[in-house]
Parts: C-alpha cells; sequence; structure tokens
C-alpha cells in the first residue's frame, strides 16, 4: 500500500478540476438546482479519476534504460541516450528526470515524450562537463499519464551508473587532420611559413603547382624531360615533452574551465599530432614537487598511456617550484627534447623569479614557454569608457597588465625562449601551429 501511495501523483487538471467543482457548490448555496449537478460531475470525475488509475496500474508497462558513452570528454558536448518503451495497449505520455551527476548542478531536468501503444522511443541530451574525474548518474524517475490526464503513476527504474571525465578526446580528433599534410589551410589555423627544410630527404616526384621552386632537381628533370623536386620531410622520432605546472597560477577559470584543464586539453591533442608526425611524445607534471613523469615514447600504446596521465593530474594551491622541476629535468630528460612548458606568470617579478632556471632548461633543450592572456582584461580595455573616471582607471590598470604579458614574451625571446601568449580558447591551435614551425625549421 505504501509503495502505490508513494508512485501515485494527481496532476494539475484533477485539482483543477476540484476548484471546479468546489466553486459550484458554493454557488450552488443560491442556485439550488445545480447542487444535484455538482454531485453528479463530482461522481463522474471520482470514476474517471479510479479507471486512469486502474489502467496505468495494470502491470509494470513502460521499461526505461539509460545508454552512456564509454567516457566523457571534458569541455565537450556529450551524448546520453534514455530509451523508453511502452508496454501498455494505449498511448501515454512520460515525463522523466533523470538524476544527472550532482556535478552539473542541473536541478530543472525534465525531458516529455509521447509514446505509442507497444512502442519504443529515445530522449537525447547533451551534458558538457566542466572538470575530469568520476560522474555517478543516479535513477531514472519516469511519470506516466494517460490521454484523460488526471493522475499520473512514477516508475523508478534505471540504475547508478558511474562515467569517467577523460581530457578533450572531442579536441583531440578535430585537430587530428593538421598532422595528415601540411598544405591544408583553414582560416585561423595552422598558421605556418616554412624558413627552411630538415635534413630527411624523402623522395623525387613531378613538380606541381604550388612546390618551392628551389628544391628543383635539375638532373632528375634533364633525364625525365619534366620538372622534378626533391621531397623532404620533417626528421622523426625526436623526443617530445609535455610540461603542465599544476600550481596555483593554473586554477585560475576562464568560461568555467581552469587553466589547468585546458593546458591538459592541448597537451592530449599536441602529443596526438606528435605521434601522428613519428615523433616521441613524454610528459611531466608538477608543482612544489615532480607528481611524475612518463618517459617519451613512440609506441602506438603511448597516447592512451598520456590520457590516462592526464586524467589523474589536479592542482593544488601551492606555489611550483622551478629549480625542482630543472633539477627533474636534468635527471630524467637526457637526450635533446622539444618541450611544451605550459605555466602562467601574470606579473614581470614572477617570470623574473622563474627565470634563471628557464635559461637553464634552455641550454640543452628546445623549451617553447606556454602563457595566457586574460581575456576578461582584454575585454575591460575594449569597452568604451565614455569619460567615466572610474572605468577609465580601470582600464588603465588593465592596458598595463596587458603590456606586462607583451613584455614577458620579448624578455624570454631575448635568452632564445621560445613562446606563446595566446587566449586560453586558442591554446591548442596556437600550440601545434609552434609545432609544426618547430618541425618546419628544423629547430631541435
Amino acid at each position: 500500500m505504501l509503495k502505490f501511495l508513494k508512485s501515485l501523483y494527481f496532476k494539475e487538471l484533477f485539482f483543477y478540476c476540484l476548484i471546479g467543482i468546489a466553486i459550484l457548490f458554493l454557488i450552488s448555496f443560491w442556485v439550488d438546482w445545480l447542487y444535484s449537478i455538482t454531485w453528479i460531475i463530482s461522481m463522474i470525475l471520482a470514476v474517471a479519476t479510479l479507471l486512469d488509475m486502474i489502467a496505468l496500474y495494470s502491470g509494470e508497462a513502460v521499461i526505461a534504460e539509460r545508454i552512456l558513452p564509454e567516457k566523457f570528454s571534458n569541455s565537450d558536448p556529450n551524448q546520453v541516450i534514455l530509451k523508453l518503451r511502452n508496454n501498455y495497449r494505449f498511448p501515454v505520455t512520460a515525463e522523466v528526470i533523470d538524476e544527472v551527476p550532482l556535478q552539473f548542478q542541473k536541478r530543472d531536468f525534465l525531458k516529455s515524450k509521447k509514446l505509442g501503444s507497444r512502442h519504443e522511443e529515445k530522449l537525447e541530451y547533451q551534458l558538457i562537463p566542466l572538470e575530469r574525474g568520476e560522474y555517478i548518474f543516479g535513477n531514472l524517475n519516469i511519470y506516466i499519464s494517460s490521454k484523460l490526464g488526471l493522475v499520473r503513476r512514477r516508475y523508478i527504474t534505471g540504475k547508478e551508473q558511474s562515467v569517467k571525465v577523460y581530457p578533450s578526446f572531442v579536441q583531440m580528433k578535430k585537430l587530428d587532420f593538421l598532422a595528415l599534410d601540411q598544405k591544408i589551410n583553414l582560416q585561423g589555423m595552422k598558421r605556418i611559413r616554412r624558413i627552411g627544410h630538415t635534413i630527411e630527404f624523402e623522395q623525387i616526384k613531378e613538380y606541381v603547382r604550388g612546390d618551392d621552386v628551389r628544391t628543383i632537381n635539375w638532373k632528375a628533370t634533364a633525364k625525365q624531360n619534366a620538372l622534378m623536386v626533391n621531397q623532404f620531410q620533417d626528421e622523426r622520432s625526436q623526443p617530445v615533452y609535455s610540461i603542465i605546472d599544476t600550481g596555483r597560477v593554473m586554477k585560475m577559470p576562464f568560461e568555467g574551465l581552469s587553466l589547468l584543464d585546458y593546458a591538459i586539453n592541448s597537451s592530449l591533442a599536441f602529443s596526438n599530432i606528435a605521434l601522428r608526425k613519428k615523433d616521441k611524445i613524454g610528459l611531466l607534471s608538477f608543482s612544489n614537487k615532480v607528481h611524475g613523469i612518463l618517459k617519451a615514447s613512440s609506441r602506438l600504446s603511448q597516447l592512451q598511456q598520456v590520457m590516462e596521465s592526464l586524467y589523474r593530474v589536479d592542482t593544488g594551491y601551492l606555489d611550483s617550484d622551478f629549480s625542482m622541476l630543472y633539477s627533474r629535468v636534468q635527471k630524467s630528460i637526457t637526450h635533446r627534447s622539444l618541450i611544451m612548458l605550459y605555466t602562467n606568470f601574470e606579473h614581470m617579478s614572477a617570470l623574473q623569479r622563474q627565470l634563471p632556471y628557464l635559461k637553464a632548461i634552455s641550454k640543452k633543450h628546445l623549451l617553447v614557454v606556454i602563457f595566457f592572456e586574460n581575456t576578461e582584461i582584454s575585454r575591460l580595455t575594449e569597452q568604451s569608457a565614455e569619460k567615466d573616471i572610474s572605468t577609465m582607471a580601470h582600464q588603465t590598470i588593465a592596458e598595463s597588465f596587458q603590456h606586462d604579458k607583451l613584455m614577458m614574451v620579448k624578455e624570454l625571446e631575448k635568452f632564445g625562449i621560445q613562446t606563446i601568449l595566446t587566449p586560453p580558447k586558442d591554446l591548442s591551435i596556437n600550440t601545434i601551429n609552434k609545432y609544426l614551425e618547430v618541425k618546419a625549421r628544423g629547430l631541435i
């Protein structure tokens, strides 16, 4: 009986009918003939409600299933599918409340679907996680009502399910094509100016429009009686490391995602490109100590190991120790490598404290320091002050911060350290562009 009462819900139409009947009974104090009619209406409502209840409680007639992907991609839309089957002999309306993970704080979830008799339907919705980790889905609460629309029956079905949110493999796949052909050129992507060639010769091929005329092989041209060019390929099997600063400076959020997660997503996309270019990829994370290092390798399984390592990376609120980083790099990375260092500096003084260690690392390796533009400050400088003294003062301070960032770039480049200063949302594209530029120039 208790289970029955917990599953029974009266719909709005039932209460509207009760309110109407109450009004009719009130009016019947002055209109005597309305009293009997109101009782008849009350009996009709009672019978209709009883019939509706009997129809809905005639067996377990709704089956529901939640279908989740194997894993979620961080900061990307992830599809969840709900399969509903109506085993009633009449059409029903199903209102579904899915107990989505607490991380989404989604308290207004409600999906409605009409189901035909003996019919199956699918409901689809998307979730965008903003942090990595394990997400727990609860029950599926399904409220079934018939065409009478007086009562609803609640089904609690499904089971608790968990899904892990990994770094953005969706973004990685979107950028995958950049490794295929260096002649691909889309607006805003892969801005490369080839300055020279690497030393690896690949083949002699027939000249096609767009080839560099400086690579024409005149001996082969004379033999074939057609223009022939030398084709070069980027040098392969070079160690490439992503080093991620997990200190407090990387906790700063932009558009719901922390700088650390932007760096992690970019590291995965960049590592995929490097692996496809036949280079060896590795990973290191640090804050006040080095948390772990994944040795560079070109094995096919290396990308999966990188993804698993990035999944476990987390940030604290401690200052990063670059001296510890330098010591570990000296000890663990023995061959000259391309090092992509993801960090952030907000003030010139912060950079000056770490500059000796960055210079020391760059003596043995090709170091690329990647740090972030503050997009909130950029938006502030673009606002119209309209002679508002307070806004003008804020804009002046914001412009000073922007100037400091540009000075940091010049300071690093003065010591031969490559830099990327980028808005967080463009991090992956700009990082891959820099890698392809380095490969094209043969700097490693």
